[in-house]
């Protein structure tokens, strides 16, 4: 006897629904890299369809079947991006979905990635948050499909305010010694002086069209250089002392980071057309106050290169 198909019966309530399907589904990804060892992404899926209001439920069965094809594809190296594992996903969903115009596919991951200690190079491995997400839009050929990939990486941030008040502090009390300013000058550019810290968490994610490629390792590059300094995991005391330099050196508001990281967009991603979506967010969790100070950017690649280059005096003509 065969069951009837409850979800193609009609709601008694027939209103369209934006997003139907299955969130929080856990998989192991394995992506292949050529003369490389494959990378391994412990990540969680949301899978989402349109459905009519014609329909009771969507058959979310699918969804499932659907991400298990393609993880069997990157295995067998077919697919080499985790952004273009969401966006064959997000194609095959509208084939299983006959009845579906837009389809969302976004996955959350947690990639390990190897570091070196800037002293000694003690081996060591973080923890970088990774975002990828595809959506695809069915026309009357092909479907359109917008894909992005980001990643939130820790970093460690210097306080500029603070750090000048303790310079100040710091230039009287040499003078009251009667230490002369020539060499008190001197003493500061080799000893920066303190100023409270903050942890910083950066989140860079640039969305394009389905055929570009934006590499990740580069996001995490960006991210991670646009605070005062980097972190590790583990340090040997030259390490400490090196990571401490670099920050007071360094010293960068939140707003500094996320400036400072469209302006890396820019030089390492210009290939990019100008309707790239470059969203840009940096959170310190102070040290000295009970809360945290954030700042965000989000822009097309165009509306930053006209930024960058008026301020670099070259305004629109």
């Amino acid at each position: 006897m065969e069951l009837p198909d409850v979800q193609s019966t009609c709601p008694d309530v027939r209103i369209n629904l934006t997003r139907v399907g299955v969130k929080n589904v856990k998989k192991l990804v394995e992506v292949s890299r050529k003369n490389k060892r494959p990378v391994i992404f412990i990540s969680k899926f949301d899978v989402f369809v349109d459905l009519p209001g014609s329909l009771k439920g969507a058959n979310l069965s699918r969804n499932f079947e659907v991400i298990d094809e393609v993880l069997q594809q990157a295995i067998e190296g077919g697919v080499s991006e985790i952004e273009q594992l969401c966006s064959a996903v997000a194609r095959k969903l509208l084939d299983r979905h006959e009845y579906a115009d837009r389809t969302e596919v976004i996955m959350r991951s947690e990639f390990m990635v190897r570091r070196e200690t800037p002293v000694s190079k003690t081996s060591c491995h973080e923890v970088v948050l990774v975002h990828a997400r595809a959506i695809a839009q069915r026309t009357f050929h092909e479907p359109i499909v917008r894909k992005s990939i980001g990643a939130e990486v820790t970093g460690m941030t210097a306080c500029p305010c603070a750090q000048n008040i303790m310079a100040e502090h710091a230039s009287q009390v040499l003078h009251e010694l009667g230490v002369d300013s020539e060499t008190a000058g001197k003493f500061f550019e080799q000893v920066p002086m303190a100023t409270h810290n903050q942890r910083g968490r950066g989140f860079l994610c640039i969305e394009t069209d389905d055929d570009e490629h934006v590499d990740l390792e580069t996001i995490i590059t960006i991210l991670k250089d646009s605070m005062s300094a980097r972190t590790y995991e583990l340090l040997k005391r030259g390490d400490e002392s090196a990571v401490v330099m670099a920050a007071h050196k360094n010293p960068r508001f939140v707003e500094d980071c996320v400036r400072e990281m469209a302006k890396k967009v820019l030089a390492e991603f210009s290939y990019l057309p100008g309707d790239t979506r470059i969203t840009i967010k940096q959170t310190n969790e102070e040290s000295i106050h009970q809360h945290d100070a954030y700042a965000e950017r989000k822009a097309t690649l165009a509306e930053l290169v006209v930024e960058l280059s008026e301020e670099n005096g070259n305004p629109r003509s």
